[in-house]
């Protein structure tokens, strides 16, 4: 007994360490915040002198929270309901349908993951010559069909390793029961892949939140700057202003880390039911 006691302290106060480990580069941004841009680089370990609220002030001033969040939840919804939508169909004919030859679904779903592989910063050039091509270049949609492109090897991945593994029985019944192709995949298939659905939603919305090299190519017009173009508005050209950088992340971070926390569940057990099995 007192060996498994001795074992659970230690167990607890590893799991404690790692908390207040993994918590402190967001106690001290949030310490800083309240620093000038001279406390930030001559002392950035010590206390602010004076905890003001003048950097987030500032930072309001300076940009335009309102339409910044406008922008970037566009592009979000957008995006991640095309990606969505798309590959959930792709991944149910790569699944469902018979082909004449069976490695052609194989093929078709390696194709799809191979931009797993490709490091997604060296298809600027071309998606910028793509969309002045086509005459979308700086235009919302010039971002969205790109970050729709990027999440389909990801959401592929989950979506068919769940397929695979889903019983043909329940979709043979539902078809007996007189269900069309359409309302076999929304009204049976969809209901039961909630957790994967769910969890591929999260990391597609999360990554256009956050995504910014695009963004700062694609977007020349600041009306439509996104909140990940936000630390260009602080800097000059000989100057830095850390402070307002910080303290605008923090305001920008916070309805995030409120997301991430509600669906946090669903991102669990999707990716244990996606990624996993197949």
């Amino acid at each position: 007994m007192r060996k498994k006691a001795k074992g659970l302290n230690f167990t607890y106060v590893a799991v404690a360490f790692l908390v207040i480990a993994s918590l402190m580069p967001l106690l001290w941004g949030i310490l800083i915040s309240f620093k000038t841009n001279g406390e930030i680089v001559n002392s950035p370990l010590s206390w602010p002198a004076d905890f003001s609220f003048e950097n987030y002030r500032r930072a309001l001033d300076v940009l335009d929270l309102g339409a910044m969040y406008k922008n970037t939840l566009i592009l979000v919804v957008f995006s991640t309901f095309l990606s969505v939508v798309l590959t959930f169909m792709s991944s149910f004919a790569i699944t469902r349908m018979h082909y004449k030859k069976k490695k052609i679904s194989e093929n078709i779903y390696l194709y799809l993951l191979i931009g797993l592989a490709v490091p997604v910063y060296i298809l600027l050039f071309p998606i910028y010559r793509i969309d002045s091509t086509l005459g979308i270049l700086g235009t919302r949609l010039g971002l969205i069909l790109p970050y729709t492109a990027i999440n389909v090897s990801f959401n592929t991945l989950l979506f068919v390793g769940f397929l695979r593994d889903f019983p043909n029985e329940v979709e043979e019944a539902a078809i007996i029961d007189g269900c069309s192709v359409f309302q076999l995949c929304w009204r049976v298939i969809a209901p039961i892949m909630k957790p994967i659905i769910v969890t591929v939603i999260i990391f597609n919305a999360i990554y256009v939140f956050n995504e910014y090299p695009f963004a700062s190519t694609f977007i020349t017009d600041t009306s439509k700057a996104t909140l990940s173009m936000m630390s260009g508005m602080f800097k000059s050209q000989y100057s830095m202003d850390y402070s307002g950088i910080i303290a605008a992340s923090f305001m920008i971070m916070i309805p995030e880390l409120i997301f991430y926390t509600y669906f946090q569940k669903h991102i669990i057990s999707g990716m244990t039911d996606g990624a996993v099995k197949g």
